[in-house]
């Protein structure tokens, strides 16, 4: 069988450097994957600022199995555009970005940040933005053999966000498939998950069916496993068994002594093409 693959967050692990030095970082580590938060400061970049991007990754040898759309404008309280309602103009555009850079380096999943609903919005118009998004987003990642993905965020780090809880974001992903006919993935964070609700085990078991992507952080620092108090000797196997058979991104902060943030995962099971 086929180890679980493991990917770098270059975002998150390696902060303040340039991709280049990002994706070096990575692998000399020992990582031939990787995955990245929407790397550009504008929804819509330059040409050249995304010409830049793929010969970076392509050059690197490195596969960029997860991208990010963007979270939109921070300082205006954006956190995602998937729940904004009239922005599904903007969110189209960043999206044709985000699936063409896709499309180029072969990534396989785009997470498209949910966002954090305007207090002023009513409810019937955040469902109809996030239904028409993120069926959009779908039907255009699907066109190159790529998968959607929404991820729920806890509310001690993210109070405002749209989405707190996997049941909560599987009944968005239903709600677009019955409305649009078009699969939604979940992205199943450790870090976020164990925060909000727990019972991770027991999430993992029922819903792993539906997960797109994965990602792993101990509590409560989000440093990496074995600092804190998930028990990752136990959930790992868990989603191994369960028959999930995507990557486990690494999002978690690197430690004070870089040599310790990723002593917990073994050389060999940072590679994507191994077998047991």
């Amino acid at each position: 069988p086929r180890l679980m693959r493991f990917d770098a967050n270059l975002s998150i692990l390696f902060p303040g450097m340039a991709l280049a030095e990002q994706l070096a970082g990575a692998a000399q580590a020992g990582f031939d994957a990787v995955e990245m938060w929407w790397p550009f400061a504008q929804d819509v970049p330059p040409a050249a600022e995304v010409e830049a991007l793929v010969d970076s990754v392509s050059a690197s040898g490195l596969a960029l199995v997860a991208l990010n759309m963007t979270t939109g404008d921070a300082a205006a309280g954006e956190h995602g555009l998937v729940c904004l309602p009239g922005q599904q103009p903007r969110f189209r555009e960043n999206l044709d970005v985000t699936v063409a850079i896709a499309e180029r380096l072969g990534t396989r999943v785009i997470h498209a940040p949910f966002g954090n609903p305007p207090p002023d919005a009513s409810q019937d118009a955040v469902r109809q933005a996030v239904v028409e998004n993120l069926a959009a987003a779908a039907d255009h990642a699907a066109r190159i053999g790529a998968q959607v993905v929404v991820e729920p965020l806890n509310p001690v780090d993210f109070p405002r966000f749209g989405l707190h809880g996997v049941e909560q974001a599987i009944e968005v992903s239903d709600l677009v498939k019955a409305e649009s006919g078009v699969d939604v993935g979940i992205l199943f964070d450790v870090y976020h998950i164990q925060r909000t609700e727990g019972d991770l085990i027991a999430r993992i078991e029922r819903y792993a069916h539906r997960f797109g992507h994965v990602q792993v952080a101990d509590v409560p620092d989000r440093l990496h496993p074995g600092t804190g108090e998930v028990a990752f000797e136990r959930v790992l196997p868990a989603l191994e068994r369960a028959g999930y058979g995507g990557y486990v991104g690494l999002e978690y902060r690197p430690s004070a002594d870089p040599a310790e943030t990723f002593a917990w995962l073994p050389v060999e099971r940072r590679r994507g093409g191994s077998t047991a």
